[in-house]
This record gives C-alpha cells, structure tokens and sequence, in this order.
C-alpha cells in the first residue's frame, strides 16, 4: 500500500472514523482503523461491531493495500502534523508517514483480523435534508430512555412514508416527536423501525464534523437506506451502518392530548431564565417546580421551594387563552424541550395539574414536546 494526499483530508477521515473505535479486551483489533485501498479508492473503516463506520478520503493512489493501525495513535499524530502532502506506504509491516521534514514508521497489525462490516445495497433511499435531519435528531434524542429494561425506548422510533419521517422519543416520564419532510417522494411503502440513540449521536456529531467540507464532496442531503435489521446513513463520503433494535415501539399517540384548557403563548428565553432560576431551590431527587398561569395578570408565576436552599419566585409574561391553570413539572424535562426548541416563543397547552404538559414552537407545528406531571 502506497498513497498520499493532503494533511485536511486524512485528519477529517480520521477524526469522523476514529470515534467508533473502542478499547475491547477481547478484541484488540477493535481499537484498530483499517487503511484500505482499492480500485484508486482510499477508505478508513473501523467498527464497534454494533456500529461500522466507512469514510472515503481524497488521496493519490500509487499501490492498493489494506493496514489495521490503532485508531488514537494515528489520529492523535496526524492532528498534529502541518497542513501539507503526507506519503503513506506499508513497508516490512509498519506504516511508513512522511510529511515535509517527518519521517515516522507506526506499528500496526495484520488487516486479515479486522472484523467484516456488513453492507446494505445502496436502492431506494430515502432522502432528507442533512440540516434539518441533524436539528430534528437533537429535538427527540434527550428525551429516549436509558434503562437496558426496555430496550424498545432505549432508542428513537422512527416512521418513513412517501414523503415524510416522523422520529419519536420517550422514557414515559416525557416524549418528543418530530415531523420531517424527506426530500424526495419515495414509492415505498411504510416502514417503522428503532433505531438505537448511540447511531442517530454518532451521524449527528459526524454531520457536525462536515463545517469547513475540507476535501468531502459538497453535498446537501443525507441518503438513508434499510435492510430487515440494519439501517445505513450515506453523506458525503461517509458510509455509517447500525444494526436496529428489534421489537414492538409502544403506540404513544395515545398520550398526546387532543384537547387543552388552557393555552399559553411565552417567550422561551424568559421562561428558560426564570426555570433555571427556580432550578436552584428545587427540592433534590425530586427537581419541581410549579407553574401558576394567571389569565387576568397574563402572567405565569413559577415557585420552587426546598428545605436545604430556600425558595423562589419568579413572574413571566404571557399571553393566555382559556381557565387559569396550576402544573408542578420536573424542571429537567421542561429544559430539556425548551432548550431544544429552535423558536423564539413557544406554545404552552394544559388540561388540568394531574394531565400531561404540551409544548409546541409558534412559529410550526412539526414538533411537539409532552411532559407528565408531578402529582401532589
């Protein structure tokens, strides 16, 4: 194996697939990238054998090969070497790097032990926009569960139809849910599928890696392809494929209310500031705060009170329709949605106290956060 190419390209493939490499005991070549070389195409790949990451980088190709070299090593030192030419060849069974006045030779391990990434056949993908898919990701996320108890909300429910994916979250403390439109029409029929939040973490942080496009193709949509029990995301010269959860996602629609009492339009940076504010006079383990919607002041008064810090009052303005309402919410969970509403004010639907809180952006109606109540 014998290639080079530019300091930018090698250092962005590596930082994009050195992230899923792991530290395993019992399999070392895990903590491994392999350099593979074939056909004039230079591909990193590496794999934690629950995820399988490919990344295609720009280069010269002088002879094909393949060479497993350990993921931090090779990652850690080309991030510190100058942004010029870098000569890479296998020599004698070490990894030959030369760059402007460096000469390095790496240890490696033999490629025949790096474990096989499946493939799915690149047909029928469905489309989306890659912003908006790395947006709507950081809207339901946070709100998966992390109890190995049921894996089936350990991860993120996700529904694709002819022109739409629609991802779901829920711990059954709270639920995000969150409405995409697929970029192209897809003559497929309906799929719904779990995808594990470890996967849609990772394609999010390497959607993010993509700010400069440093020798990766220009690209504006990501390609989402399926198999019975795998999904692969394709951008940009990164292939990212995940095994699916298997099971039964719980019907959450049921949850979401369909009539409200009360309905509150509020700034979401006032409301943010008066909850952390509360936040620190919360009961601990406990974390409520409570919410007193007044129709006449047009204003909600949020208290927190605990025995240990003290307590707090803070008044925000809104504008209300509907009965006066009281709700005690887990501070947490209500952050968590706020802060991940890309809107300025956000609308507040309430049935009474002992009934689940709807959260919405005015400006949209793609999205929709629920919390449960804390009962009194």
């Amino acid at each position: 194996m014998k290639i080079s190419c530019t300091q930018e390209n090698l250092n962005l493939g590596l930082g994009i697939a050195s992230h899923i490499a792991a530290k395993n005991s019992n399999l070392p070549i895990l903590s491994n990238i392999l350099v593979k070389v074939e056909d004039k195409i230079i591909t990193l790949i590496t794999t934690n054998l629950e995820i399988g990451l490919t990344v295609n980088i720009r280069g010269k190709v002088e002879t094909d090969g393949e060479f497993a070299v350990e993921a931090k090593l090779i990652s850690d030192f080309i991030s510190l070497l100058p942004k010029e030419r870098i000569d890479l060849e296998v020599v004698d069974g070490d990894l030959r790097i030369e760059c402007q006045n460096q000469k390095t030779k790496v240890k490696g391990q033999l490629a025949t032990e790096f474990p096989i990434i499946p493939k799915i056949d690149k047909k029928n993908p469905y489309i989306i926009n890659a912003k908006e898919f790395k947006q709507g990701l950081s809207e339901v996320i946070f709100a998966a569960s992390n109890s190995e108890s049921r894996p089936e909300i350990s991860g993120v429910f996700a529904k694709f139809s002819e022109n739409e994916l629609i991802l779901a979250a829920t711990d059954s403390y709270r639920l995000a849910e969150k409405k995409l439109k697929l970029a192209e029409n897809n003559q497929q029929e309906e799929k719904k599928i779990i995808i594990p939040v470890r996967t849609l973490q990772e394609i999010s942080r390497i959607l993010g890696s993509f700010k400069d496009d440093v020798g990766f193709d220009d690209t504006e949509n990501i390609e989402i392809y399926l198999s019975e029990n795998q999904i692969m995301f394709s951008y940009g010269g990164v292939d990212l494929i995940s095994r699916l959860i298997e099971g039964q996602y719980p019907d959450y629609t049921q949850i979401i209310p369909t009539t409200q009492k009360t309905k509150v339009e509020i700034d979401i940076n006032n409301l943010v500031k008066a909850v952390k504010t509360a936040s620190l006079f919360t009961k601990s383990g406990i974390y409520d705060i409570k919410l007193d919607f007044n129709s006449q002041k047009k204003e909600v008064v949020i208290t927190s009170s605990s025995a240990q810090t003290g307590e707090n009052t803070s008044n925000v303005e809104i504008s209300l329709e509907g009965n006066d309402n009281i709700i005690v919410l887990n501070y947490r969970y209500l952050l968590d949605g706020l802060q991940n509403i890309s809107s300025e004010k956000v609308i507040m639907e309430l049935t009474e106290g002992n009934n689940p809180a709807v959260i919405k952006p005015k400006e949209k109606d793609d999205y929709v956060y629920i919390i449960m109540p804390i009962r009194q």
